[in-house]
């Protein structure tokens, strides 16, 4: 092959080969969305505001929690726990559990809190590692 066969060969450059992948998925995309296929949601029940973690603590056991409150706290609704925001009243969420199912709650009236059964220790994680550094 001469230089000119390899001339002919190259018919596209790789920038412009680049450029016409990506003019094309910027078209899919606008033809998509002109379309109407493409469905963006406004509806706020219908997505996730978070996500929580459940901690099993056995007796005399210690576990690590930050010191600081979160801006959620439980409320129990129609008989199931949900979440509300301290910051945006309207922010409330039931939670649910990796089936979709709704933990349950009984809604009593208690003067106060009850303390938990048994010696239960809990660290700040803030401070363990305050305490590490002197």
């Amino acid at each position: 092959m001469t230089d000119t066969d390899l001339d002919q060969e190259k018919k596209y450059t790789m920038r412009a080969l680049i450029f016409s992948g990506i003019g094309a998925i910027a078209a899919t995309v606008l033809v998509l969305e002109m379309m109407g296929k493409i469905v963006h949601t406004e509806n706020k029940d219908a997505r996730v505001l978070g996500e929580f973690s459940a901690i099993h603590v056995a007796l005399d056991e210690t576990f690590r929690m930050s010191p600081r409150p979160s801006e959620l706290h439980a409320v129990c609704m129609a008989g199931y726990l949900g979440v509300s925001s301290d910051t945006d009243p309207h922010m409330r969420a039931l939670l649910i559990d990796y089936r979709n199912r709704g933990v349950k709650c009984a809604e009593l009236a208690m003067p106060a809190m009850p303390q938990p059964p048994g010696p239960y220790r809990w660290q700040q994680a803030d401070q363990e590692e305050g305490s590490a550094s002197e």
